[in-house]
């Protein structure tokens, strides 16, 4: 992370240190990687096959020892926890669009 320092002098304290920070590039990933991804929806209508269906449109290697479920405490949301085989930042961004497309998701982390 890059910084600038500036000086500015004022009358009441001599000297006011002001930064500007230049905006923070996101994290290289190399390709291909092991990527989990968190689905989080309302647990009806067979939502997590529906979530599964999507994965493996993009990623069809998905394996079962892959894929974790955890429930609200009252039941009434489902978290589906996957690792894929990232190939690209395409590849994750069309999952990503279409679990948000599909109108079942609250959250995809």
């Amino acid at each position: 992370m890059a910084k600038e320092e500036k000086y500015r002098d004022t009358e009441r304290s001599g000297a006011i240190k002001i930064r500007s920070m230049q905006q923070e590039e996101s994290p290289k990933i190399e390709y291909p990687c092991r990527y989990p991804i968190k689905v989080m929806g309302v647990d009806v209508d067979e939502f997590s096959s529906a979530i599964i269906d999507i994965i493996r449109q993009h990623a069809p290697e998905l394996a079962e020892e892959d894929i974790n479920f955890r429930p609200s405490r009252h039941g009434k949301y489902l978290a589906v926890n996957v690792i894929i085989t990232a190939r690209s930042l395409e590849q994750i961004k069309a999952i990503f669009d279409d679990l948000k497309a599909s109108g079942r998701v609250a959250m995809v982390i």
